[in-house]
């Protein structure tokens, strides 16, 4: 038990079992539990890499909060669910695909977009991540459609009818009207628009580029 000025943290050992460490933070609670006239307490529960079930929450809930007059800010565990393990593995996998998008086609992926090929006018690519185009950008590219505003858009030559990344949305002045290559567009919040760079500043301005780059080299 840690006290801070936002309350307590409560490290609940995961090399006993639940029976024992609920025994002994129940006894735990009593000793450090608020008088009558005191504030309610915050606790924020640090599980480790225990798992809890639904019953075991409420049960560790009813420990710190009703039994004791101690208020829950969270409980974290450093165990992921199955479910939200393959959740992330496919927000965050990267979709290699060979192809041209054609005018009045549309290509959307969940994750990040590698797209060997061109977006030809009137084409439009779309990613809940990052979008990395080893081509000709002449469509549309729209990154981070979840409300990602770090996502990102790399082609090998940019000359994009439209940029989108989250509820941003590029204007004809962003950009130059004949194209540029190698370059980036990302958000950049000062400004609160869409900038295109050259593409060596990601490594600088968002670090999800070195998670790309170890996935290219582990191949």
């Amino acid at each position: 038990m840690k006290g801070t000025k936002d309350g307590l943290t409560l490290f609940i050992d995961d090399t006993c079992s639940f029976e024992k460490a609920i025994f002994e933070l129940d006894h735990k609670m009593k000793e450090s539990r608020p008088k009558q006239d005191e504030p309610i307490v915050a606790v924020r529960v640090k599980l480790g890499t225990r798992y809890l079930h639904d019953e075991q929450i409420e049960q560790l809930k009813q420990v710190i909060g009703a039994k004791n007059r101690f208020t829950i800010h969270s409980i974290e565990s450093d165990v992921v669910r199955r479910e939200e393990a393959r959740m992330w593995q496919t927000n965050s996998e990267v979709k290699a695909i060979n192809r041209i998008v054609r005018s009045g086609q549309v290509l959307h992926v969940t994750g990040d977009l590698l797209l060997l090929g061109d977006v030809n006018p009137g084409g439009k690519v779309i990613a809940t991540g990052n979008i990395y185009i080893m081509g000709n950008l002449r469509g549309i590219a729209h990154a981070g459609i979840d409300g990602d505003r770090e996502a990102f858009i790399a082609a090998s030559f940019m000359n994009p009818s439209q940029l989108r990344i989250a509820d941003y949305i590029s204007r004809a002045p962003d950009y130059e009207s004949d194209g540029v290559y190698m370059e980036c567009g990302l958000v950049d919040e000062e400004k609160d628009k869409i900038i295109i760079d050259r593409l060596q500043v990601l490594s600088h301005r968002r670090k999800e580029i070195n998670r790309f780059e170890r996935r290219i080299q582990n191949g």
